[in-house]
């Protein structure tokens, strides 16, 4: 005969509702309590009927990631690898799974995310990135699903959501470069639709300015997310006539780009030209020569972006969780890609 719910209860020695409330991770269920109904569980081998308990409770203890459009920089970029390892880390020890969702193009990721919150299989979504225009945030906002944002949203700033100051990050960033003597740097942004490229940029501009330098258009190109985005853009700089001697990049793998052209026309760095990029992912700090790179806690971002909206969902009905934007700290890690003055021949 199977074991029931009841089982569960008599044997740990408490009431069906409480051994209910661990199995949906309830907040008001002790530590001491939940492990010792969870062993219980174990021990009889009892296994909840997650179907019969989703339509009781209208939970599905499941999230989902929104990726972005292209697969080719979602699988080639740790970024995105190191946040979802976060979510999904912290999702687990909340007892929720997570499914993953993607689209061709705007119109579908918002049928995507509405065929999954409209039909009860996820509670909430994480959107991994943050566009300036988001008909997937205007969706998910106007329909008052639980969502969080991976980044900043210039239209619902009250919304949840986990970033970095990246104005500020990118300010840092060509403040050392500045400090080291260089006052021709350029910069090497991602897609313009994108928040982070805007505010990266917007960083990296008043530096320049705060510092009376200048910043001359052909200074700055536009990307993606992509090794052949640092290839082409290094190649743009080194024909200039008037060539930066720094270069700030919005990520470091735009930043291996970087590296294996420049090695290509046989120039060195920094001794040719000095560069500091985002992300420090485990890479950075392989390559040739160790890159200088601004650690955002990717993985810190991903973990309480999972936080956040579980406990957005937990507490329907009770005391709402607060809205606002959350920031991870940054750090900028020296390494030997900018520890020179301004390169030889300039």
């Amino acid at each position: 005969m199977a074991v029931t719910i009841k089982d569960v209860a008599k044997k740990a020695g408490v009431s069906p509702s409480t051994v209910s409330r661990v199995l949906s991770n309830h907040p008001r269920i002790s530590a001491e309590t939940s492990r010792k109904v969870r062993e219980i569980m174990e021990e009889l081998g009892y296994h909840p009927n997650i179907m019969a308990k989703n339509l009781v409770s209208r939970t599905t203890n499941s999230i989902c990631i929104l990726l972005p459009k292209s697969a080719e920089e979602l699988f080639s970029n740790f970024f995105f690898m190191e946040l979802i390892r976060g979510i999904v880390t912290q999702a687990n020890r909340q007892g929720f799974d997570v499914l993953i969702s993607s689209g061709a193009n705007e119109k579908d990721e918002v049928e995507g995310v509405s065929r999954l919150l409209n039909g009860h299989r996820v509670d909430g979504v994480i959107l991994l990135y943050s566009r300036i225009d988001d008909p997937v945030v205007d969706f998910l906002h106007k329909n008052n699903h639980k969502f969080v944002l991976i980044g900043r949203s210039e239209h619902y700033p009250d919304i949840l959501s986990v970033d970095t100051d990246n104005v500020q990050a990118s300010y840092d960033a060509t403040k050392h470069l500045i400090s080291l003597g260089h006052e021709r740097i350029g910069f090497v942004s991602g897609p313009p639709e994108l928040v982070v490229s805007k505010d990266r940029l917007k960083g990296y501009m008043q530096a320049l300015i705060d510092s009376g330098l200048e910043s001359k258009p052909e200074w700055i190109v536009e990307g993606e997310f992509l090794q052949e985005s640092g290839y082409r853009a290094i190649s743009f700089f080194m024909n200039l006539p008037d060539r930066p001697t720094a270069i700030v990049l919005i990520d470091d793998v735009v930043s291996f780009g970087v590296l294996r052209g420049l090695h290509e026309l046989n120039y060195k760095v920094p001794e040719d030209l000095c560069l500091v990029s985002f992300n420090n992912i485990p890479l950075s700090e392989m390559s040739t020569p160790p890159l200088s790179s601004v650690d955002i806690g990717i993985y810190n971002m991903g973990y309480t972006a999972s936080q956040l909206l579980i406990q957005a969902i937990q507490n329907t009905g009770e005391a709402k969780t607060e809205l606002g934007r959350f920031i991870i700290p940054h750090r900028l890690v020296v390494r030997e890609s900018s520890i020179f003055s301004v390169p030889k021949g300039s």
